[in-house]
């Protein structure tokens, strides 16, 4: 977000003169920069224009002398891809130019080439590149501090996770943006008891006053604005990320601007849009933690869920052989429910006793305890 004034560039017509003086295609222009063929045709044409880094380095690329070795022509989305692709391979600069050198009867000793980062330099040169610039770009969207920290922390981590495949991604720093933005403005965040006090506003009143401004547009809205004025994407790349058509993307930035030029009539013109959002996030003084910290943190979580994943798949699996064990190994039928029977008397019992009858059993055991003994047959 804190990108310099806008870099003054050719007239259309003016862009093509210069591409084929140089001898140069659409397809070269476009991998020079890092966008795509009708990205760069669209921009002869005058239907849009290079925004932010890929404008620097497309009006150096058409302006700097053929014979000029040019530096290295990477936009801001081509340069963590250069780095994150030497996880492979040592990184290769496309956009460099050699100018032509005169024969020699000695053939110049071959340049040792740079050993290959490791995955873990990789990612360190993309966090360093992009994680001061998304923390601030994540406080615009959500207006809140902590929450922006922490939504850049896990799509790094995230990444680093998922580094196979961010490493061959045409757009490392896009993929991690986009899973920071799509972290931070997911709607479960409103149920968490931190959210439920907006963060304390900025000090100046302007500043105040446009994020307040910013807030109020729909999530998609201000995404698509944050891209496309702020971030400095062009129209298909922004509509490509937030996973729009290009026309619903056009509509949602005519209506963002005009919900912004309704209270800040100044800033109807995109340049100053652009600049007082580049100010308005670089007021706040938002710092992402160290790389080494993300990948630690990352790992310590895939550990912990991975190992609370084997815990719960253990006690299902042990419910599972309990029940295996105690339950019937046959079918036991219910018995059917009794029905009364007629015609058959009902069974009954003795009754209770008697006085008299009481009576003559106590006689009776009386007799009996005291009684002769009883005869025995003798053997003979």
């Amino acid at each position: 977000m804190t990108q310099s004034p806008a870099t003054p560039l050719p007239t259309p017509k003016e862009r093509r003169r210069l591409r084929e003086a140089k001898s140069l295609t659409q397809a070269q222009v476009a991998a020079k920069v890092g966008v795509t063929r009708e990205t760069v045709r669209s921009w002869e044409t005058g239907r849009t224009s290079p925004r932010g880094r890929k404008r620097e380095v497309y009006a150096r690329l058409l302006t700097e002398p053929a014979g000029k070795p040019q530096p290295e022509l990477v936009s801001v989305a081509a340069a963590p891809a250069a780095a994150t692709a030497s996880s492979a391979a040592p990184p290769v600069d496309l956009a460099k130019r050699t100018p032509p050198r005169k024969a020699r009867l000695e053939p110049e000793p071959e340049a040792d080439p740079a050993p290959p980062m490791t995955p873990a330099q990789a990612f360190d040169l993309l966090y360093t590149h992009t994680a001061h610039l998304l923390v601030r770009q994540t406080y615009l969207l959500t207006g809140r501090r902590t929450l922006a920290r922490e939504s850049v922390e896990r799509a790094f981590q995230l990444a680093w996770q998922r580094w196979p495949e961010v490493a061959v991604d045409p757009d490392p720093a896009g993929w991690v943006r986009a899973a920071a933005y799509e972290y931070a403005m997911s709607p479960w965040h409103r149920m968490r008891p931190a959210h439920r006090h907006p963060d304390a506003p900025p000090a100046d009143p302007e500043d105040r006053k446009l994020l307040d401004v910013l807030l109020s547009l729909p999530p998609a809205y201000r995404r698509t604005l944050l891209l496309y004025d702020g971030v400095g994407l062009d129209l298909p790349e922004t509509a490509a990320e937030t996973e729009a058509s290009t026309p619903a993307a056009a509509n949602r930035i005519l209506h963002a601007r005009e919900a912004v030029a309704e209270q800040f009539p100044e800033l109807a013109v995109p340049e100053q849009l652009h600049r007082r959002l580049t100010e308005l996030a670089g007021a706040e003084k938002l710092d992402a933690p160290g790389s080494t910290l993300v990948r630690t943190g990352g790992e310590k979580r895939v550990r912990f869920w991975t190992r609370a994943a084997i815990a719960v798949t253990v006690v299902i699996v042990g419910a599972t052989a309990l029940t295996l064990r105690v339950a019937p190994t046959h079918y036991e039928p219910v018995p059917a429910p009794g029905a009364p029977i007629s015609g058959v008397p009902a069974l009954t019992g003795p009754g209770p006793l008697s006085e008299h009858e009481r009576e003559l059993r106590r006689k009776l055991r009386a007799e009996l305890s005291g009684g002769p003994e009883r005869l025995a047959p003798a053997a003979e």
